[in-house]
């Protein structure tokens, strides 16, 4: 994974009126990196994504992807949000075929059907592909917004809690497919999430955002975790009960001390993940000794 950041947040703030929702907010991300942004609700989260996305103005400040500046939406970023958003009246097929064209307009029927048809197999629907939204299940029109992100081939995929509404089973099983999908792709990926184990096992680094008014990202985790961890055996690294309570830590206490603008403008990057293990005292304060 290169060191330069193919995507740079500078000096980004956001205003509605008098009130300042996030401000100063500065970070990079590096292409093919995965990376999910957590905070309390309210602190700007989903405005970020959607400047990123190229859906909404800052105030202040500049986004730049691949050294050129975002000024509006493109299809070299692909958006999948909470809801699914497919057409109704479609079938699987045809509103991931819809996207297809808008990106390739001149390609042929039969070039844009093979190609919608390797990514709902990517996404394990080969079943549901002639199947309209209201015969699916949640999780399988997730799939289909995944698919459909995917199959324009985005430079980056923004996703905005795309799991939050589904239960846990589901959520579990399509968390195992992005990070397969994304191990054969190398997508760059920014992700909103509010769960802090889905980030740890899903995100190259999280950014810890402090709550509003005037949030900012205040700290940045690199999870040190080997990159091919599983859901199932992710609890039996001890590095992820250190990360875990790290983030715990920072959103139970330091979120809120961090708010009003007493975030550092330029956050710093630590490794939780490799802290030694504390070491007990005794109550007279001399060191414990190993008893053989």
């Amino acid at each position: 994974m290169s060191t330069e950041h193919f995507l740079k947040v500078e000096g980004l703030t956001k205003r509605y009126g008098d009130s300042v929702v996030f401000d100063s907010v500065n970070f990079g991300i590096r292409a093919g990196e995965f990376v999910c942004i957590i905070g309390h609700s309210g602190c700007g989260k989903t405005t970020i994504l959607n400047v990123l996305a190229g859906l909404e103005s800052a105030s202040e400040g500049h986004v730049f992807m691949d050294n050129r500046e975002i000024a509006g939406p493109s299809l070299d970023r692909g958006v999948v949000f909470q809801g699914h958003a497919l057409m109704p009246w479609l079938t699987v097929r045809r509103n991931i075929a819809f996207a297809v064209r808008s990106k390739w307009p001149l390609w042929t029927r039969a070039q844009v059907d093979e190609h919608v048809q390797k990514y709902v197999a990517l996404v394990g629907l080969d079943g549901a592909i002639d199947k309209k939204p209201s015969q699916l299940s949640g999780g399988m029109k997730q799939r289909v917004g995944i698919a459909r992100a995917f199959a324009i081939q985005p430079r980056m995929l923004l996703l905005d809690e795309p799991f939050g509404a589904l239960d846990a089973l589901t959520r579990g099983t399509i968390q195992d497919e992005l990070l397969r999908i994304c191990g054969q792709t190398h997508q760059t990926v920014f992700m909103i999430t509010h769960d802090v184990d889905e980030a740890i096992l899903l995100a190259d680094r999280i950014l810890l955002m402090s709550n509003g008014p005037q949030a900012r990202v205040a700290e940045i985790v690199k999870n040190t975790m080997p990159r091919d961890r599983q859901r199932a055996t992710l609890h039996h690294d001890p590095q992820y009960y250190r990360i875990r309570n790290h983030l715990v830590d920072f959103l139970v206490a330091r979120s809120k001390e961090l708010s009003h603008g007493r975030a550092p403008a330029k956050p710093h990057e630590v490794s939780p993940g490799l802290d030694p293990e504390p070491q007990p005292q005794p109550h007279n304060g001399t060191t414990l000794r190993r008893i053989a």
